[in-house]
């Protein structure tokens, strides 16, 4: 299928208590890229075979969550279409001038009905993945690919309270798939639901809670199993709480480990998952089978990953 609008999950920002312990976090222990600061004590970061300067943004303040969340649209005419679709569908849009986010160019922000901070942007400078475009190879120069090995960031899952009207803002104005959704059982209402804008299973997701802008987890792909025990390894090694796996989700088929930054926002790891396909019919699970849903392997609900965001 051909990707077109809207790209990718491209960057999200998250509040960090302690910058230091947030710095050898991400970029010692997952083993990002660190590949900028700034003088609002921004620092950025990028995976390794991510082109774009950084996805992954972190700066101090006294309560960690989630800034923003921004998406790469195709190019400036499709930035501007979008505009214009969010203002026909009813929501305030603010222009941000090209270089008020680093190495970015104009962006388009506005909040979705969770409450959450939401960018749009067509260019960002790129800075390679370690090989030439040009009879590149399979993988860079040692020392480029560390730490968890994570090939990119991948998707978020945001939490609120009126999750239907986020979903359907970003199918209606931006052309996303509904591809799974969790429901109770007896009213039909969704729990947590899913969309995708690729042949990913989602590429964010929001989960129902009682109070707006909240950060359940940003989530990092890796290339096998073998990189998901490794990851996990280097949890025990460096002491990273995790809140649970490895385990397999039943939702997206993804194998996955959970664990937590110094702040308490959430991380995921994970590799796996089916290829979507716009003609796919959506999944939908219901709370009798929940805790198949949540994590396969033991069909269990474990209660901090419902209970702890950020």
């Amino acid at each position: 299928m051909a990707i077109h609008g809207v790209l990718r999950l491209g960057e999200i920002c998250v509040r960090v208590l302690d910058i230091e312990a947030a710095r050898r976090h991400y970029g010692e222990y997952l083993g990002l890229i660190e590949t900028g600061r700034d003088d609002d004590g921004k620092t950025y970061y990028k995976a390794w075979d991510e082109h774009d300067c950084h996805s992954v943004v972190i700066r101090q303040a006294d309560q960690c969550g989630v800034d923003y969340v921004a998406f790469k649209v195709l190019d400036d005419d499709t930035l501007s279409a979008l505009d214009q679709r969010l203002q026909d569908y009813g929501v305030e849009t603010r222009q941000i001038p090209s270089g008020t986010y680093a190495r970015s160019g104009r962006r388009v922000e506005f909040t979705l009905p969770t409450g959450h901070v939401c960018q749009l942007y067509a260019f960002k400078e790129q800075v390679g993945n370690g090989m030439d475009a040009a009879n590149p190879g399979t993988i860079p120069d040692d020392g480029y690919i560390k730490g968890m090995r994570i090939i990119r960031l991948d998707h978020c899952l945001l939490g609120g309270r009126d999750i239907a009207a986020s979903r359907d803002l970003f199918i209606k104005v931006f052309g996303f798939n509904l591809t799974e959704e969790l429901q109770d059982h007896e009213s039909r209402a969704p729990l947590a639901t899913f969309v995708s804008c690729s042949n990913k299973p989602h590429d964010i997701a929001f989960v129902a809670q009682p109070e707006d802008g909240k950060l359940h987890h940003m989530s990092f792909l890796l290339e096998s199993v073998n990189d998901l025990y490794h990851a996990a390894d280097r949890m025990g090694k460096y002491d990273i709480p995790i809140d649970f796996g490895p385990n397999r989700h039943g939702v997206t088929r993804g194998a996955t480990v959970y664990f937590f930054d110094p702040s308490g926002n959430r991380n995921e790891v994970f590799t796996g998952g089916y290829v979507y396909y716009p003609d796919n019919p959506a999944l939908i699970w219901d709370t009798s089978k929940f805790g198949n849903a949540l994590f396969s392997q033991g069909n269990v609900v474990v209660p901090s990953f419902l209970n702890v965001l950020t």
